[in-house]
């Protein structure tokens, strides 16, 4: 899986998670050390547990990987997941303020969902449902 699909995915799983205020920021053409960081906010300790352990095993069961290392503490409310090309941040909403790698990383684009140039799938047409009929 190439960086940019991992960062997605792991967006896709954070988000199942209901992390909030997921961004990727691109850092290919500013950092050596990983092409992509995920930022997402857990709103407690359970909440923060969640996420990293379903992002860590939907990748392990999906695609065979395991971050390279893992960094933090639950109760640091922080915790970094290395997959090499993505490294993902799940943190708690001060932490996130204080540290604020969005701004640190201000240079770096963000990564949309799709590309604006990519086919969207056509929505299906709904089925009109039968008029009710009642009985007088």
């Amino acid at each position: 899986m190439d960086a940019r699909k991992l960062a997605l995915r792991c967006r896709e799983i954070a988000a199942a998670k209901k992390a909030e205020h997921i961004v990727i920021l691109d850092l290919r053409k500013l950092s050596s050390v990983t092409d992509y960081f995920v930022i997402a906010t857990g709103a407690s300790e359970p909440h923060l547990r969640a996420i990293v352990e379903d992002i860590t095993d939907r990748l392990r069961e999906e695609c065979a990987l395991r971050p390279r290392a893992t960094d933090g503490v639950l109760g640091a409310n922080w915790v970094v997941l290395d997959y090499e090309d993505v490294i993902v941040h799940v943190m708690r909403q001060e932490t996130r303020e204080f540290y604020d790698l969005e701004s640190l990383w201000g240079d770096a684009p963000r990564v949309r969902a799709r590309k604006a140039s990519e086919p969207t799938t056509p929505a299906k047409p709904r089925r009109k449902r039968p008029a009710i009929q009642r009985r007088s």
